[in-house]
């Protein structure tokens, strides 16, 4: 049936019932046909016409076969999810301690981390039917359908596990802040029936009954959910899935490589030091990305080369092929030679290279040399950070006495590190609650520090024109200066000058 099938016909029927009606035609037996194929369409079905659409949307996938070694980069994750596993496959066991098995287990952490893929795992780990939906399933604008999704799903998964002979089932919902988010007082949802009936199956769940039912949620939005679902007795546990950290970059990166031919001169080590802050699809991402432009140089090996070109892709985006006029290169490129001296100036060594080819929405950029994992900052480290940031506006303004909307990005990574100066007590606001200050008094310490940063850098890099001057030929001729290239520039130039 076409979309929008059902609606235009019940807007065109009564129109043309009137319009028929108005020209002396007998319109009775035409209604009562209508409403013998009405009654057909709706009523002849065993469960209804909604009922048979919850069964269509709210679909049951097995999963394909998981494990834990399969997943990497969440040691820490899967040896607390396993534990609260344990509580399903050792029921006998734990009955000696008094423990209450757990009923449901929520899953938080950024996209891309592998919530999706514990919760097929966890199914294998314990031998469990493994019953899914995403929470966009259970939203309806007919009242009472996502309810009725919920009592189907449980009901599915107890059915399947006695058809299978499996002693327990997982249930997973994948997004849960969907349907189970904070509930809004003195309205009515059609997402408040839901989230009851969620509520009521979980609270339903016998753990000593077979088959066991283990409910598992994924979300990266935990502060959105409904308290209620979040007590002890419905979601006992909940495990945070985080980025990975090196050590974990690494075991990931190695598990995309194993079907990988990797030349002999890749470094998977290096590579998982220069992609800090991925998630574990985006190294799935990066791997694959390598692989394509290894195949598209019709090479047998993927070099690391490629991998460095895939981590950029993923960062920034693909090359672009938009050509820009003379002026606009020049200005890019004292741009990024800004940020690249302020770079070297803060933290020496940390250039790894400086390109005017456009790719994505930019159309140049730095690249940094990887560094160890840092999760903590001073405010000097902050500042320098900023200082960094903004070396591509002072060096416009030095060379041009005005920005452009190259910045735009520069200015939001500035403005999101003073946010959180101010949200760790490292301004002269001291330690403070957003809600008790005003927006005026955020203000104001927000242009004083942007202020005087910008000033600072662009005293910086008044210091160092000779360097803008000298590599601004270079860097639009070869369009790629390499760290170790841009360094020996600034050494020779500024030992020139200084001499």
């Amino acid at each position: 049936m076409p979309k929008y099938f059902k609606e235009i016909l019940i807007g065109v029927a009564p129109v043309v019932l009137i319009f028929l009606a108005f020209v002396g035609v007998n319109v009775v037996p035409v209604l009562m046909i209508m409403a013998i194929v009405a009654a057909f369409f709706f009523l002849g079905k065993p469960k209804g016409a909604i009922t048979a659409s919850v069964e269509r949307k709210t679909k049951t996938r097995t999963p394909s076969y998981l494990t834990f070694e399969d997943i990497g980069g969440q040691d820490r994750a899967k040896n607390e999810l396993k534990e609260a596993l344990d509580f399903l496959i050792k029921h006998e066991e734990i009955k000696k301690f008094g423990i209450r098995p757990l009923k449901g287990i929520l899953l938080e952490g950024p996209p891309g981390t592998g919530k999706t893929l514990m919760a097929k795992a966890a199914a294998h780990y314990t031998n469990s039917v493994f019953v899914s939906a995403s929470g966009s399933e259970f939203v309806e604008m007919y009242v009472g359908v996502g309810a009725s999704r919920v009592r189907d799903l449980f009901k599915d998964a107890r059915t399947r596990a006695q058809k299978e002979n499996k002693d327990s089932a997982i249930v997973f919902i994948d997004e849960i802040d969907v349907v189970g988010g904070k509930r809004e007082g003195g309205q009515h949802r059609e997402y408040d029936q839901t989230l009851n009936q969620l509520l009521t199956e979980m609270d339903g769940i016998h753990t000593t009954d077979t088959p066991r039912i283990l409910i598992m949620a994924a979300t990266n939005r935990k502060e959105m959910l409904d308290s209620a679902l979040l007590r002890p007795g419905r979601f006992d546990r909940h495990i945070s899935v985080d980025l990975p950290d090196k050590k974990g970059r690494m075991h990931i990166l190695n598990i995309h490589a194993k079907n990988k031919p990797l030349a002999v001169n890749v470094n998977l080590e290096k590579v998982a030091e220069e992609s800090f802050n991925f998630s574990g699809a985006q190294l799935e991402s990066l791997m694959n990305e390598a692989a394509v432009y290894a195949m598209r140089e019709n090479v047998d090996l993927i070099e690391h080369r490629h991998l460095s070109l895939a981590i950029d892709k993923v960062i920034m985006g693909e090359k672009s092929d938009r050509e820009s006029n003379k002026e606009e290169r020049e200005r890019v490129a004292l741009h990024e030679l800004g940020h690249a001296i302020m770079a070297e100036r803060v933290k020496p060594g940390s250039v790894s290279q400086v390109a005017l080819s456009p790719r994505g929405q930019a159309l140049g950029y730095v690249r940094h040399n990887p560094s160890a994992d840092q999760y903590l900052y001073t405010r000097q480290e902050l500042e320098g950070r900023i200082m960094v940031a903004l070396g591509g506006s002072a060096a416009e303004e030095i060379f041009y006495g005005n920005r452009s909307t190259g910045s735009r990005n520069d200015f939001e990574q500035a403005l999101h590190m003073v946010r959180t100066m101010m949200d760790s007590g490292l301004t002269s606001l001291g330690i403070i609650d957003r809600e008790m200050v005003t927006k005026e008094e955020l203000m104001k310490e927000n242009s004083k520090i942007l202020d005087q940063l910008f000033a600072q850098t662009r005293e910086v890099l008044e210091r160092h024109r000779a360097v803008f001057q000298q590599s601004l030929a270079i860097l639009i001729k070869e369009e790629v200066l390499s760290g170790e290239q841009f360094r020996n520039l600034l050494k020779a130039i500024t030992q020139k000058s200084t001499a």
